[in-house]
Formats: structure tokens, C-alpha cells, sequence
């Protein structure tokens, strides 16, 4: 059977931490473990490892193969440097003093260059407020700067009283150079309101008086006529009648 140091994945989606265990290279990845080690959590900068330094190493020398992710883990906590410099004090290389010698001034370096870049870490996230604060402030005053010429505005307006509150209507109210333009097409394309009054007012003109009494003094002339032209003849038939009866009464005598 081959054992494995490997990690097992708890906690939530996109928060999730793990378990280093020791596993049977057959179980699933959340099944069954033969032996929890350490806990691994990389949401924090620098992730968080708590690992038993005396239980990995017995595991790895009885052979228990780790996976990549957790033979970084081992590296960064120094469990395997500590096994490479056993691998020497085995081969008579140098004594186990040297060798703890040796893992304490890597230890100090280790912990001396995770401890500079936490403090990077702290002097990013102290700049990032202090220029966010900033930069809050400096809208801050802009918007209070605008309030200020606003309401001074106001004040002066009021000041000035209602005519100033008409010059300003009339001012809202003047055509754009675009809204002359419109309305100038919308005169080509369709017939202006004063040549339809025009034609409307010639429409309902009265007809001329002097006309009228042209006519009836027209009509009262031919009347006229036409009873002097009665009255002759009248007077012509009458006067041979009457010269007749003369002439009879002179023939009688």
C-alpha cells in the first residue's frame, strides 16, 4: 500500500482551507485519512501552516510520498532541510551539532525574510489608506467648495430680486442656432401661417359699395327710360284722335 501526504479541502466556496493528512493513495480526495498532520490556510498573506515538524518527518521516513503542493509546504517550514542535514550527519558528513547549527541560522534567515514581507505587506495596506484618505478629503472639499459658489449664486439672485429671475427665464428661453434651423425647414416643407391668413381675409372681403350703387342707379336710369318712352307714344296716339273729332265738328257746321 502506498501512503500519501496530501492536503484534504474543507470550508466554503471560494474560502476554502485544507488538512494535511496522511492518506492511502487509493481514498478520494474527502474520503478516508490514516492521520491529520497540520492544517494549511492560503487566504492569508502569508498563508497560515501549523504542521507537526516530528510527525512529518517519521512519515516521510517510513516513505510516505509527498504531493507537490505539500512538499512546498515541508520546504517552506524546513522540515526538509532538516531531513537533508540528518541525511548528512548519517553519512558522517558533519556532527548533529553542525547540523542543528546549521538549521537555526536557515531558521532565522526563513523567519527573518517571511517576517520583511509581512511588514511590506502592513507599509502597502498603511499608503493604500493614508492615499485613499486623501483622496476622500480632496472630493470632500470640492463638494464643499461647489455648495459654497452655489448658494452664493443663490444669494445673489435674490439680491437682485425678480428681474433678475426674468433676464434668466429669457436667457432659458433663446433659440439654440438649431432650433432655428428646424423650424426653418418645417417653413419650406409646409405653407406659412400668414400667406393662409392673407388668403383668408381676401376670401371674406365684403364686395365694394360703389359698385352697388352703380348698379342701382344703372337699374333706376333705365326705368326712367322706359316710362318716357311710354309716355310719347301715349301722347303720340292720342293727338291725331282728338285732331280728327276737330275736323268733324268744322264739316258738320
Amino acid at each position: 500500500m502506498s501512503v500519501k501526504i496530501r492536503l484534504t479541502r474543507l470550508g466554503k466556496k471560494k474560502f476554502a482551507y485544507y488538512h494535511i493528512v496522511i492518506a492511502d493513495s487509493r481514498a478520494p480526495r474527502a474520503g478516508r485519512f490514516i492521520e491529520k498532520i497540520g492544517t494549511y490556510n492560503p487566504n492569508t498573506d502569508p498563508a497560515t501552516i501549523d504542521i507537526s515538524f516530528d510527525k512529518a518527518m517519521e512519515w516521510l521516513d517510513k516513505g510516505a510520498q509527498p504531493t507537490e503542493t505539500v512538499r512546498a509546504i515541508l520546504s517552506y517550514k524546513g522540515i526538509l532541510m532538516k531531513r537533508h542535514l540528518l541525511g548528512g550527519v548519517k553519512k558522517g558528513v558533519f556532527n548533529e551539532e553542525e547540523a542543528d547549527k546549521r538549521f537555526n541560522e536557515w531558521m532565522k534567515q526563513k523567519e527573518s525574510k517571511i517576517e520583511a514581507k509581512r511588514e511590506r505587506i502592513s507599509r502597502e495596506k498603511e499608503e493604500y489608506v493614508r492615499t485613499h484618505l486623501e483622496h476622500e478629503s480632496k472630493v470632500k472639499d470640492a463638494r464643499a467648495q461647489e455648495i459654497l459658489k452655489k448658494t452664493s449664486k443663490l444669494a445673489e439672485q435674490a439680491d437682485a430680486g425678480p428681474g433678475g429671475d426674468q433676464q434668466e427665464a429669457v436667457s432659458q428661453t433663446t433659440e439654440t442656432p438649431e432650433i432655428k434651423e428646424d423650424k426653418k425647414a418645417r417653413k419650406s416643407e409646409t405653407p406659412g401661417d400668414e400667406n393662409i391668413q392673407e388668403q383668408m381675409t381676401e376670401i371674406e372681403k365684403p364686395a365694394p359699395e360703389s359698385s352697388e350703387g352703380e348698379n342701382t342707379e344703372q337699374g333706376q336710369v333705365a326705368e326712367e327710360k322706359t316710362e318716357g318712352k311710354e309716355v310719347i307714344n301715349e301722347s303720340e296716339g292720342n293727338e291725331p284722335a282728338e285732331k280728327s273729332e276737330d275736323q268733324k265738328e268744322e264739316k258738320s257746321e
